[in-house]
């Protein structure tokens, strides 16, 4: 989990005597500034509702999604957590061969190897920036003969998005499944990239989506997809479990998805910091800052002054954890992803960078 997950608190507050709150943890892709306070506050005041069962429909969870989304309840299926659907879906159609987007989410290429699907990786490549032209992976996805293609949009680590436009592009011109991981899109322009409206129109689109991110909110594992084909949603709620969704869960989902006034300024104080972090670690001469649409910026240390790991080791007494990118295949030892944190948190990352790189 340390791997592929981010940083071990536990064990780096062990090792450094700090304790976790004392961290800045650049490595974890989670909101810093915390979950809906409506949400919270009614779990606070209606604490006794844990000695009731959930709603086995979950009528009230699905028609705030269905608002928020702004898609038919009908194609809602509810997951423990995001990484629950990644493998349900994969279970339920059972592909042969899949053209995995790399570099990626380590979950995807886990879950297909569990059923022993043959897995090729569409590499994004540092002389193009990482951005991927459309045209030449529909052209790819033909001639592979592919049952799935699986797309982090935005990706993680790299931060490059495609729009919604050359997503449908994609469906148009090809006739396999494609499961979309958007965990990190409500961090940019949804109306640009979220692919949630294409899901009526295309039966082999599967949209995933999890709570863990935006709404800062992993410890309550609620994750949601969204598909078209009335018989592969059938299938996959045949292998969950009743009650999957437990009755905190739900009832934070339907509060926290409808507060605007938190969605606003969490998207509001996101971009902004995105911004200030990518202009300033791109005044960092050592480094190459890649653009992103996520909530966390790839970097290379292309003075190659020292490795990503090196880094972190030399930030870690200073309570700042950043990512080593190099468990990324396609990525080398000197690319490191930070994410996003509170204004003041990200100027003590910026001030310690430049204190290591002048």
């Amino acid at each position: 989990m340390s791997v592929n997950h981010g940083a071990n608190l536990y064990d780096l507050s062990s090792k450094y005597g700090f304790s976790k709150d004392e961290f800045m943890d650049f490595s974890s892709n989670i909101n810093p500034f915390g979950t809906s306070n409506k949400a919270k506050e009614y779990v606070i005041n209606n604490i006794n509702m844990v000695s009731m069962y959930p709603d086995p429909e979950y009528v009230n969870l699905k028609r705030a999604i269905s608002t928020y989304c702004n898609c038919p309840d009908e194609n809602i299926v509810l997951g423990s957590g995001a990484t629950e659907l990644i493998s349900s879906f994969i279970k339920t159609i059972n592909p042969r061969k899949t053209l995995l987007l790399s570099p990626a989410y380590s979950e995807y290429e886990h879950e297909l190897n569990k059923i022993n699907c043959e897995i090729i990786k569409f590499f994004s490549k540092e002389e193009n920036n990482f951005v991927i032209d459309i045209k030449e992976l529909v052209n790819s996805i033909n001639k592979g003969s592919y049952d799935l293609v699986i797309i982090c949009n935005p990706n993680n680590p790299t931060g490059f998005a495609f729009s919604r436009n050359e997503i449908e592009y994609l469906l148009q011109n090809t006739n396999c499944y494609v499961m979309i991981d958007e965990t990190y899109v409500e961090f940019t322009d949804t109306n640009t990239y979220s692919c949630t409206k294409l899901v009526d129109t295309y039966n082999k689109l599967f949209v995933i989506r999890g709570t863990s991110k935006f709404f800062s909110t992993p410890g309550i594992r609620l994750g949601y997809g969204l598909i078209g084909d009335k018989n592969i949603k059938i299938k996959i709620n045949e292998n969950l479990d009743l009650w999957n969704i437990n009755i905190i869960a739900a009832s934070m989902g339907e509060i926290m998805f409808l507060d605007n006034i938190f969605i606003f300024k969490t998207v509001d104080a996101m971009l902004r910091e995105r911004d200030y972090l990518t202009r300033e670690l791109s005044s960092i001469k050592d480094l190459t800052v890649y653009p992103s649409k996520g909530n966390f910026i790839l970097c290379k240390i292309s003075s190659e002054k020292f490795t990503a790991k090196e880094l972190r080791e030399k930030l870690l007494p200073k309570k700042i954890i950043i990512r080593d990118c190099d468990s990324f295949e396609g990525l080398s030892e000197y690319y490191f992803r930070v994410c996003i944190l509170k204004p003041e948190e990200n100027k003590l990352l910026i001030k310690n960078l430049e204190n290591l790189f002048k």
